[in-house]
């Protein structure tokens, strides 16, 4: 058996992960179950994962959110069972292997889209849930992108605390500030839900060009409807489906990498991979629907 613990499930983002979760199971012929909050409750979330360290698993996948899941995830190490994180990463915990999206790159990928669509000038914001490492490293990217262009100003980063109506009314404050708003940059779901919620409402569809994150219908449909420009899709459901391949792989295979790989210390299996991401917008959007 392999569990899944995450939080935020009311998300339509984690609709993937629960997706993917399930595939693996169905093609491994495997017992797999996904857990968790479904707000952003880390105390719940680390119930969820002592719940699923006494099932004893075979492995867990964990969205690894915060710092403070570092020691739930080496307790599950020291008694046995393997864990790989998946989406955000915790490298400072003894978890085995990372799968997810390379954060940098799908900062600088969404930077650059709004870059272009900017004409390469005027003021941007970046919309994010500070102090997540994943997300963090996706406005380290936006800002390698503008930096590029000495006619792009970063004027503010804003916080939407992983919530759309949050992130409406933060960007509606957005919009009165800065009048004269060139683009806005979200690393998360929330924010583009909650861009385009507030630009719909100030009746400047199409004329402040959002770059949303990720894939979820609501992103889309206003895709569709030309008040977000594009979006960066994370190809999320290979996260834990690939994260339970490593943990069935670690239990049922052994690669050579060694003549002995136990007494040589080597797990034969890889300790990052990067999921990808693509650009959406008006071109292929209608594909990604769910």
């Amino acid at each position: 058996m392999y569990i899944e613990v995450s939080a935020l499930g009311n998300l339509d983002y984690f609709y993937d992960h629960k997706m993917g979760m399930k595939m693996v199971g169905d093609e491994l012929g495997v017992r797999t179950e996904y857990v968790g909050p479904a707000e952003y409750d880390m105390n719940a979330m680390v119930s969820a994962f002592e719940s699923a360290i006494a099932k004893k698993p075979d492995g867990i996948v964990v969205v690894g959110f915060e710092p403070a899941l570092n020691s739930i995830i080496d307790k599950a190490i020291a008694e046995g069972i393997p864990v790989v994180t998946v989406d955000a990463d915790l490298p400072e915990s003894n978890r085995l292997t990372f799968v997810g999206t390379g954060n940098f790159g799908a900062g600088k990928q969404g930077g650059m889209k709004l870059a272009e669509l900017i004409g390469k000038k005027g003021k941007v914001a970046i919309m994010l849930k500070p102090g997540q490492s994943n997300l963090e490293e996706r406005v380290a990217g936006d800002k390698a992108a503008f930096a590029e262009y000495s006619d792009i100003e970063l004027v503010q980063l804003v916080d939407t605390q992983s919530d759309p109506v949050v992130a409406a009314q933060a960007a509606s404050a957005l919009l009165q500030k800065f009048p004269d708003l060139a683009g806005i940059a979200c690393v998360e779901a929330a924010g583009g839900a909650g861009a385009s919620t507030a630009i719909r409402e100030a009746g400047m569809a199409g004329k402040i060009k959002i770059v949303a994150m990720d894939r979820g219908n609501e992103v889309l449909e206003a895709i569709e409807e030309g008040v977000i420009s594009a979006t960066v899709a994370q190809q999320t459901a290979l996260m834990p489906y690939y994260a339970t391949q490593i943990l069935y792989n670690l239990k049922n295979s052994n690669v050579a990498i060694t003549s002995d790989n136990k007494a040589a210390g080597v797990l034969g299996i890889p300790v990052m991979v990067d999921t990808g991401t693509v650009i959406v917008d008006e071109s292929n959007y209608k594909y990604f629907m769910r």
